[in-house]
């Protein structure tokens, strides 16, 4: 997009952590290691998600409109991308998810994406919210504060968002992140509580929360922050998955969320093995995600979940 340049703030490549790190005292403890609990689901997820092709509208960036669509289709859902005034409300009534994200909050669109966020709150669509670059920038955190209105299902955003938007810290370099996805914790667990909202931070370790249990998952590859757009998409796909959640699976929107950012990073990683570069990068992951195989998703799947008051 044409303010998340590089450091789009997907997830990059996972560092490797020491074996034995220290616990500091009154830290949460993992339920599981490995893939468990809310991750376990992510095969099953997909595979409900192509059954049911959901029609996700996305009142998103002009930079990134094409490549999102282009993933949500690779996915297995349908683009809409209707994003005036007049229409998006209509549409966010019908439509089984939809984006609301802040790259380019040009006059019409603030007002479609105000339209969209209200009409979903009241048909109870599952809505995400990607409040880019937050804190760095005074229309859109304006606009951001008005939308957390209308209760996302779903926020998703850096460490440096995450923080500004919950009101503990002033933001980062535009839509870079200066703070890491851990140090986001207690402010989107904050956030979670105070909106009743699913709050994913993107990072080398990508942290999900419902203000309670928090799922940390360890997939994914830097070539994501090297394509414009490889955050802004996730959004969009986590619509797509958040639509499940009154499906036959009965799954929780936690759950939806966690399987949306593991079938998009473990995708990731498949296309970066064929790939020498962002380059080739961009369309092996099309590829790859349209042909991920719900059992190695599976298979491939590093999370972890825990639960409790974090307390310093």
């Amino acid at each position: 997009m044409s303010i998340r340049t590089p450091n789009d703030h997907a997830r990059t490549e996972h560092a490797e952590q020491p074996e034995h790190a220290e616990q500091p005292e009154h830290a949460e403890q993992p339920e599981h290691a490995g893939y468990t609990g809310h991750a376990s689901r992510a095969g099953e997820l997909l595979r409900e998600l192509r059954e049911t092709n959901p029609l996700v509208q996305c009142l998103t960036n002009t930079v990134v409109t094409n490549f999102t669509a282009n993933v949500l289709l690779a996915v297995g859902a349908s683009p809409a991308m209707v994003d005036i005034p007049g229409e998006a409300g209509v549409f966010a009534g019908i439509a089984s998810g939809v984006l609301v994200n802040l790259g380019t909050p040009h006059a019409e669109q603030r007002a479609a994406m105000l339209e969209a966020a209200r009409a979903a709150h009241e048909a109870r669509t599952p809505w995400v919210l990607d409040p880019v670059a937050v804190g760095a920038l005074t229309v859109r955190t304006a606009l951001a504060h008005q939308l957390l209105e209308f209760r996302p299902t779903i926020i998703r955003g850096n460490a440096s968002e995450i923080i500004a938007l919950a009101g503990t810290g002033a933001g980062g370099r535009g839509v870079d992140a200066t703070d890491e996805a851990e140090s986001a914790l207690p402010a989107a667990r904050e956030l979670a509580r105070r909106h009743g909202s699913v709050v994913a931070v993107s990072g080398p370790v990508d942290v999900t929360t419902d203000g309670d249990t928090v799922v940390r998952t360890r997939n994914g590859h830097h070539h994501l922050t090297l394509v414009t757009g490889g955050g802004c998409a996730l959004g969009a796909v986590m619509a797509g998955f958040a639509s499940l959640e009154t499906g036959m699976t009965g799954a929780t929107h936690l759950t939806t969320t966690v399987a949306a950012v593991l079938a998009y990073t473990v995708a990731a990683e498949q296309a970066a093995e064929q790939a020498t570069g962002p380059g080739s990068f961009s369309p092996a992951f099309l590829d790859r995600l349209h042909d991920l195989d719900p059992a190695v998703l599976d298979e491939r799947a590093r999370a972890d979940s825990s639960a409790g008051e974090v307390r310093a």
